[in-house]
């Protein structure tokens, strides 16, 4: 594949470069990257998207729930089981989405914006374990953070975002991705904050325009705007097939919004590694040296 418009990675950035080189990013590695991302992710992405039409369908059997009746035991019973379906899909789906994002940028960078598809997806593949795990510590861990106290919560998830980025970039183990963490924001905690926090918004204020549809068609259905709510056609409501359908495109819109932060992570993590171990300015100088040669 081609590399032109290459960006590199492995170079210290301003929070505008960070986030004009994400979308620089996704604008020229458009058509790879999104082809790439859905030949491995599509399979567990399409399961969660039917488990998830399924969970909004099985609604009507909280709303309308009837011991005595037969339907609404049955429909209690799809909720269960697309609700764990919805669960363990979900997991899946976003472990196997941010595991691509990262062994994707892994290859290009690699390749000088060249990219080999049977490497990304078999390191995928690999690694799944692994992020399954560091995903459970990372999320334990500023869980943990929030109930104690809120600030201690924010404090751990800046850190801890970068993880996984250390993880395939520096091919750290588990419990070493965790460690190092903290090693690598050291001095550098606010500028993270910082940039995350602001992506953080424009992902959320994205992600709300795509759900506001949704928002506005159950809103008009229930008679919000007539001042005639009518509560007992809720059901009818949740059960809406357009509703429903505008719900699972919000849903699949946010969970690709999400990957956005994922590459903005990466150009974090790459510039704070650059700031602390200036591995891409050694990795220029060993390539001048080659080229004399």
């Amino acid at each position: 594949m081609s590399n032109d418009h290459y960006i590199e990675f492995k170079k210290q950035r301003e929070l505008g470069e960070i986030l004009s080189d994400t979308f620089g990013f996704l604008r020229t590695q458009f058509k790879p990257f999104f082809n790439t991302f859905f030949k491995i992710v599509g399979p567990y992405l399409l399961v969660m998207i039917i488990s998830l039409g399924f969970y909004f369908y099985s609604f009507r059997g909280v709303l309308a729930f009837n011991l005595e009746s037969s339907n609404d035991a049955f429909s209690v019973i799809l909720m269960v089981i697309s609700g764990f379906a919805l669960f363990i899909s979900a997991i899946a789906a976003y472990v196997m989405s941010q595991s691509t994002v990262l062994h994707y940028i892994k290859s290009y960078t690699e390749g000088k914006g060249i990219i080999e598809f049977s490497d990304i997806k078999k390191n995928v593949y690999d690694s799944f374990w692994n992020f399954i795990g560091l995903g459970f510590l990372v999320g334990i861990s500023i869980m943990g953070g929030f109930l104690v106290c809120f600030f201690p919560g924010i404090y751990l998830y800046v850190p801890l975002m970068l993880t996984f980025s250390i993880m395939v970039f520096s091919q750290k183990g588990v419990g070493d991705a965790y460690q190092y963490s903290f090693t690598l924001i050291k001095d550098n905690w606010w500028i993270t904050f910082a940039s995350l926090f602001v992506i953080g918004i424009i992902v959320t204020v994205a992600g709300y325009a795509f759900n506001l549809p949704a928002s506005i068609y159950g809103w008009v259905k229930m008679g919000v705007f007539s001042g005639q709510v009518d509560g007992a056609n809720i059901e009818g409501y949740f059960l809406d097939p357009i509703y429903i359908l505008l719900n699972l495109i919000g849903s699949l819109v946010q969970f690709l919004l999400n990957l956005i932060t994922v590459i903005a992570g990466v150009l974090i993590y790459f510039n704070l590694n650059e700031r602390k171990n200036f591995t891409g300015t050694f990795e220029k100088i060993g390539t001048l040296g080659q080229t004399e040669e």
